[in-house]
């Protein structure tokens, strides 16, 4: 059964690793080109550009590439994303840019890298990677979770801007994810994370890959404007 995405050209941030390198391999499993942004090598990608994607000249240079190289782009994820973990008193500005610079920032260029081609092709998907911390908060992480929530801003502003033009704009919310990240964390944090969630378990990137693949198809060509949270009911 096909599934929608054969012969797409994706743009996937983050994908050297965790979430991102898990997407970027599930939409090229789905017959996907994919172009890997990340500062790392995105391996198994059709294209890898080592990319500042907070920086805005040198996304604008890796587009250009990547419609050069692979043709023009219709789906995007934007799965890049870092941490400075520490309590709002104790967290200095430079921290707290960084994380807004990486998160929202980067985020917000995709998105604005992608709104002409999207008109260009009157279709295309975006999705957002954000987490269940910008809707509840978590101490310590203020900086994470406002770019988080600011993202979700962001998606519905975009789905808004875009959908006259057939395309669509979703943020996917993950709980805590098997990841290098999040494998670096005290074992207790981690085995917190699995007892909230109702399923038991925290997630593997597999998980949230297949929503975020979902989401991109024309499966999903009614939904935009949304936020779904991958998260085993940790939330609730």
């Amino acid at each position: 059964m096909e599934s929608g995405l054969e012969g797409q050209i994706a743009v996937v941030t983050g994908a050297a690793s965790g979430i991102g390198a898990a997407i970027a391999a599930e939409l090229a499993a789905q017959g996907a080109r994919v172009a890997g942004l990340d500062l790392a090598e995105a391996t198994g990608c059709a294209l890898a550009i080592a990319c500042d994607i907070a920086d805005e000249t040198a996304l604008a240079a890796a587009f250009e590439r990547i419609e050069s190289e692979l043709g023009r782009p219709t789906l995007a994820v934007h799965s890049a994303g870092i941490t400075r973990d520490a309590l709002l008193v104790k967290q200095t500005l430079d921290a707290w840019n960084a994380v807004l610079r990486v998160n929202l920032t980067g985020g917000f260029l995709l998105v604005r890298a992608m709104a002409p081609r999207l008109k260009a092709a009157g279709a295309g998907s975006i999705v957002l990677i954000g987490s269940i911390n910008g809707t509840r908060g978590k101490v310590g992480q203020g900086a994470y979770a406002a770019s988080k929530a600011g993202l979700v801003g962001l998606a519905k502003t975009a789905a808004r801007e875009l959908g006259r033009f057939n395309a669509r704009v979703n943020v996917v919310a993950p709980g805590m994810v098997d990841t290098p990240m999040t494998r670096a964390l005290a074992p207790e944090w981690r085995a917190k994370a699995a007892d909230e969630s109702v399923l038991g378990r925290i997630a593997a990137p597999e998980d949230v890959s297949r929503v975020v693949a979902f989401l991109l198809s024309p499966a999903a060509r009614h939904v935009t404007g949304q936020l779904l949270n991958v998260d085993g009911g940790q939330l609730i």
